[in-house]
């Protein structure tokens, strides 16, 4: 277990360097500059004292060696757009946000998905198994902002339910809860139909083996094989898609913070892109990749748990 660990931590810090050094070219053969984005014409001498301020007058490489210099000691930078302003800060007090809508929604979608899912599984072609079916289409073919937008408007100012916005610090529980109540159905939805979805292939594909029925002949409870057997063993796909999932819920849906107003690294994110803000993109692209990346080592070691059939080294024991 620990020369694994080892290993993949090896992995993912190489890993982290190449994402970090394809983003940073990338982002500087953009067009334009953070200086230039936020003011269209400028004396060429101011222009030129501003680009030498934000050492954005050296060379690509050079700067490239500063920034992987600096985020070695964990700085990663600070705005052009918003001086003072480190991308550590804004991740800091921007995260908090994200996670908490992040969380309620693959919770939610957990939730209601593996249920609907073994639900469906043990009882096939029947109105369940067609309403399953029938979720699953509609999370697929409607993007997250109809869904938002549908909440809006059906239950936006009902019941106490903000349209947008976000709550101030000391806010009680109740009123805190109720700004995110809309954005978490929203990013839920297609949750719910992904988690499903496999949750009824999977059971379908478990009750069918052989060692499913050798537990009916033996006369098994029925509840003993539904939990001990086939819900446990069925959930090994739900588990690979969970990881992955969490990180890039968490960090946030550009497009539901964007259209409720949350302040969260989604709604940053763009705004950072628009307006070129070098280090700020590169701080929320490096934060995003370490989530995955940990995500899919968290998955790997829960494999061993949930199935000790699995073993993490290969070897058998």
């Amino acid at each position: 277990m620990v020369r694994y660990i080892s290993k993949r931590l090896g992995y993912m810090v190489l890993t982290l360097w190449v994402i970090v050094t394809i983003t940073f070219f990338l982002m500087n053969s953009m067009p334009g500059n953070p200086i230039t984005s936020q003011v269209k014409q400028l004396p060429a001498q101011v222009k030129e004292n501003l680009m030498a301020e934000y050492g954005l007058d050296k060379p690509v490489s050079e700067r490239y060696v500063m920034y992987v210099k600096n985020l070695l000691k964990g700085n990663m930078g600070d705005s052009f757009v918003t001086p003072g302003i480190s991308a550590n800060k804004y991740i800091h007090d921007r995260f908090p946000n994200s996670a908490r809508i992040g969380l309620q929604a693959v919770f939610v979608g957990l939730a209601i998905g593996l249920t609907l899912g073994i639900i469906a599984g043990f009882k096939r072609n029947t109105g369940v198994d067609y309403f399953v079916i029938f979720i699953a289409i509609l999370g697929v073919s409607i993007p997250s902002f109809v869904v938002a937008a549908l909440l809006q408007k059906g239950l936006g100012g009902k019941a106490g339910l903000p349209i947008a916005g976000w709550y101030s610090q000391g806010d009680g529980f109740l009123n805190t809860i109720k700004f995110t109540i809309l954005p978490t159905m929203a990013l839920s939805f297609s949750s719910i139909a992904t988690y499903a979805r496999y949750m009824k292939t999977s059971v379908l594909d478990v009750i069918s083996q052989d060692y499913i029925i050798t537990a009916q002949a033996k006369g098994v409870s029925k509840v003993s094989i539904a939990w001990k057997h086939i819900i446990r063993n069925a959930i090994l796909p739900i588990v690979t898609i969970l990881g992955p999932q969490i990180a890039s819920i968490i960090t946030g849906s550009f497009v539901i913070e964007r259209i409720f107003a949350i302040p969260g690294l989604g709604n940053a994110m763009i705004d950072s892109i628009s307006a070129k803000d070098y280090n700020m993109i590169m701080g929320f692209t490096i934060f995003y990749s370490f989530l995955y990346i940990v995500s899919l080592l968290v998955v790997d070691i829960l494999y061993t748990l949930i199935d000790p059939r699995i073993r993490l080294s290969g070897s058998k024991k």
